[in-house]
């Protein structure tokens, strides 16, 4: 049986990572750059879950906290999508560079 090897899936989460974080700090609509976050969570969970296989003692540690990391992220896009709705429905808009002021 033929494995994949551990530097796969390193490089795998670091292009996720890197295009994750491209778009956290380069794009200006707010919707993006919750998808990027999540897509560089997303890039720590393979990392959590490779470790987890590739350690001296393979067990489940990778995946529940790979399990605890989705958790977050979920609660962090309900709240973050929230926020955006709030905030279009008084701005009008959801760029980043407009919501320089906490009250209009």
């Amino acid at each position: 049986m033929s494995s994949v090897p551990l530097a796969a899936y390193l490089l795998l989460a670091l292009i996720l990572f890197c295009i994750g974080l491209f778009g956290a700090l380069t794009k200006r609509n707010a919707v993006i750059v919750l998808i990027s976050i999540e897509l560089m969570l997303n890039a720590v969970n393979i990392n959590l879950v490779a470790f987890a296989k590739y350690s001296i003692n393979p067990g489940l540690t990778g995946q529940i906290f790979s399990l605890f990391t989705i958790t977050v992220a979920a609660a962090e896009a309900a709240v973050g999508l929230a926020i955006l709705i709030a905030l279009y429905r008084n701005r009008q808009t959801v760029n980043v560079d407009e919501m320089d002021m906490m009250k209009r």
